[in-house]
């Protein structure tokens, strides 16, 4: 078990040491001669990085600039040269990794719930669902909200005989990736008939919201509706939310507590590409992702680009930044690892 919020092991204060005495530096540069750093992509994290674009600038004077666009649009948007960086739920795909026509270096930052958010009249937040009656929602062969296989799991609340409202991601979205990638681990047929990915082909007759805020205000706003967003959305908007069963078969509710349990024990390629969904510890909460920044292992602005991820990955995990906006930090192996990749870009 990692420790949440812990102090930063030896070795990571040993890499984070130079990323100090950079932002020191920093301090005593005029803001008119820092360079802008921009980036793009995922709706997932954007709270947290907004809030770190907020602190680095107060530090250090830097301007970074960052458009919540989706993970699709992020990483299009870098392989075309137009940002410094993308911010993704899912590292890039083979494909996408051979348009971008050179190396690229995929950087964990943070770590985040995404909830299956409903509008349903009189029923609040916690009703029970398990992954395979999800997904039998999502692929719509499940249409009322007192089907049998929902009711069974809440005794004692009152579902109404209602059509099921599926609203989902309009855009390339890393939510998606994580949602689509848990739903194909606990459903066979989800997994062969629909698929993992930032864009899936939805039953017809469903709903898109674009980006998390999106889908978060669609469901706000129509009664009978479900989707799925990230956990601090749901949070913000007041919008109930389900405890799902994990892999151990219990019930448990999204939080950051949950969100990082998922990331206990998780073996971290060289790469730093992994999943932390359906996690087996019996702590975890089940739909849980990594977001990542991804950016050119050699670019002209990666010396700035540097400085700031260096600040995400110390200054930016402690509590002050991810306990308000119900995230989770990275392991202190995984965000060592994560500042070591970092150190190497050029």
């Amino acid at each position: 078990m990692f420790r949440k919020n812990s102090s930063l092991t030896g070795s990571l204060l040993k890499i984070a040491a130079p990323a100090i005495a950079v932002a020191a530096g920093i301090m005593s540069v005029p803001a008119a001669q820092a360079q802008t750093i921009t980036g793009a992509g995922a709706t997932f994290p954007a709270p947290i990085i907004q809030k770190w674009i907020g602190a680095y600038k107060a530090s250090t004077g830097v301007e970074v600039n960052y458009q919540p666009i989706g993970s699709g649009g992020g990483i299009n948007a870098l392989i075309s040269h137009t940002v410094d960086f993308a911010g993704s739920d899912i590292p890039m795909n083979a494909n996408e990794k051979g348009q971008a026509g050179a190396p690229v270096v995929n950087i964990p930052d943070i770590i985040g719930a995404v909830v299956v958010c409903y509008n349903l009249s009189k029923i609040g937040p916690g009703i029970a669902l398990t992954g395979p009656v999800i997904a039998d929602i999502f692929q719509g062969k499940i249409t009322y909200w007192d089907d049998p296989r929902i009711t069974k799991l809440s005794p004692g609340v009152k579902f109404p005989h209602d059509n099921i409202i599926v609203v989902h991601r309009s855009d390339g979205s890393g939510t998606t990736a994580i949602f689509t990638d848990y739903l194909s681990k606990v459903s066979s047929s989800w997994k062969s008939e629909i698929g993992t990915g930032k864009s899936v082909s939805w039953p017809s007759g469903q709903l898109g919201g674009k980006g998390n805020a999106g889908v978060a205000g669609f469901v706000t706003t129509h009664d009978s509706t479900i989707g799925y967003v990230e956990l601090a959305y749901a949070i913000q908007k007041n919008i109930p939310y389900a405890q799902v069963e994990n892999k151990a078969g219990k019930l448990i509710y999204p939080t950051d507590e949950a969100a990082s349990a998922a990331a206990d024990g998780v073996k971290v390629p060289a790469n730093l590409e992994f999943s932390i969904t359906n996690s087996a510890n019996a702590k975890a909460y089940p739909i849980a992702g990594v977001s990542n920044l991804i950016v050119y292992a050699k670019s002209p602005k990666n010396a700035e680009v540097k400085k700031f991820f260096k600040f995400i990955l110390t200054e930016g995990q402690k509590p002050e930044y991810t306990e308000p906006l119900h995230y989770s930090p990275l392991p202190d192996g995984v965000a060592a690892k994560a500042l070591e990749a970092v150190e190497k870009l050029r």
